[in-house]
């Protein structure tokens, strides 16, 4: 069997689901919902997620496939337009920067879980984790070092090439993960007062929620599955034509939204109990939560599995991110895959070395966005992920021809399936576009 191709169907799905969850899952998603609302925010999520995110993997499957190679190639190839190859580039270079800052706080990842073992081992005590917090990404020796140990797990498993690297780390990874999270929400929704946080995320009350929260959660369901930046295109090109792309892209939304259900299942009971507030970014991991854990019996054993399982999120979603610019250079030649893996590793690691110091020594380099970290994190996730979710709408609903797209979904005119498919065109030619370009205007405008 090639090593082009997946080995499986199902280790597709879980690298897919894998690129996906990430921190936005983790990380931005809990803090998000404490903001906006809580019930009525996960409720806007979801039905944003379904009728707007899925669609949106659809369509950059259709491409992967359909092509079968490279984002860059593969735009040329199905349009037979070389210009439109810009769109593979911006999400070969999106990605490098993306990951830049994406490993920064992969390696604060790694040094919390470091932090938490010596802890777990009786070899140090943390008494303060407000004060750890700063004392850790300030460090520019330990930010920098945790960065390029994140980047080279990152590069290694991506180094080993489809089947043996992505596959078998994702077969190992997305089933742990939610195992993981498994014992934490067993462990939280047994703490006094649990349910009163179960029914804050749950229960929905839309009084809470506001304009600004609706069009947070349209961001965030937007982002939440990795559209945008060619990563989909580039799994969905080693895709067989055997499997079943609309079925597939069901599976992933769904583990991405049940991922985002159980770390909230994990989170705002605990928080419930002890009568704190969830904050924003890195606060509510490394502040809120081993402080809640620290409280509680045998806690630093849930929060070690609570880092383990954000770790495996964090990284899940970076093979797929290097993946995308070994998959541009090698273009389906697997003995160039190692070396160019690791050059493209120090790149990335070069680039983000500016963001991994920008709470530290640079943090008074302040335009714009914030500090350099916020302005990558800005540029990418608001700039640059829509334009490329824009382009993959426009792609399919203007350019690519409509049999290809067909053939892809196996759908023939006249049948039951036809009439899902003219509603899928006309939502990614009129209302996603649309949606696609509200969302970039008010995130241009909330930096004003």
């Amino acid at each position: 069997m090639s090593e082009n191709n997946w080995n499986s169907k199902l280790g597709f799905i879980l690298a897919a689901a894998g690129s996906a969850i990430g921190l936005g899952a983790v990380w931005r998603f809990p803090y998000m919902t404490a903001e906006h609302g809580g019930g009525a925010f996960l409720f806007v999520f979801l039905l944003f997620t379904i009728l707007i995110g899925l669609p949106l993997l659809i369509s950059e499957f259709v491409i992967g496939r359909a092509s079968g190679r490279n984002p860059i190639d593969g735009f040329e190839y199905l349009s037979g337009k070389k210009s439109l190859r810009i769109f593979g580039w911006i999400g070969h270079f999106g990605t490098m920067l993306l990951l830049s800052f994406y490993s920064v706080i992969g390696g604060w990842i790694l040094i919390y879980l470091l932090i938490a073992l010596i802890d777990f081992l009786n070899l140090y005590t943390v008494n303060d984790y407000t004060v750890l917090l700063g004392d850790v990404i300030t460090n520019p020796v330990y930010v920098i070092a945790a960065q390029g140990i994140f980047i080279f797990i990152t590069a290694f498993v991506v180094a080993q090439g489809i089947q043996k690297g992505l596959e078998r780390a994702s077969k190992i990874m997305m089933p742990m993960l939610f195992i993981l999270f498994l014992f934490i929400i067993i462990r939280s929704l047994s703490l006094p007062n649990a349910f009163e946080g179960v029914k804050y995320f749950l229960l929905p009350d839309f009084s809470e929620l506001s304009a600004n929260g609706i069009m947070f959660a349209l961001g965030q369901s937007f982002f939440a599955l990795s559209v945008g930046i060619t990563q989909m295109i580039t799994y969905a090109s080693y895709l067989k034509a055997d499997q079943n792309l609309p079925k597939s892209a069901s599976y992933i939304v769904l583990m991405n939204i049940a991922v985002s259900v159980m770390v909230g299942l994990a989170i705002f009971p605990a928080i419930a109990s002890f009568g704190m507030q969830s904050v924003e970014g890195p606060g509510l991991v490394f502040i809120v939560l081993p402080e809640i854990f620290n409280a509680i019996p045998f806690g630093i054993i849930f929060y070690l599995m609570f880092l383990l399982a954000f770790l495996f999120a964090t990284l899940t979603s970076s093979f797929s991110m290097i993946e995308i610019n070994v998959a541009n250079t090698v273009k389906g030649d697997q003995s160039k895959r190692k070396k160019v893996t690791y050059i493209y590793a120090v790149i990335v690691f070069a680039i983000g070395v500016p963001s991994a110091l920008s709470e530290g020594v640079l943090n008074d380099v302040q335009f714009f966005a914030g500090t350099i970290f916020d302005n990558v994190d800005f540029l990418v996730s608001n700039i640059l992920l829509p334009a490329g979710a824009l382009f993959s709408s426009i792609f399919i609903g203007y350019i690519l021809d409509r049999r290809v797209a067909m053939e892809q979904l196996n759908v023939t005119k006249g049948s039951s399936s036809y009439t899902v498919f003219k509603a899928w065109i006309f939502l990614l030619r009129f209302i996603l576009p649309a949606i696609i370009l509200f969302v970039f205007i008010m995130n241009i405008i909330s930096v004003f």
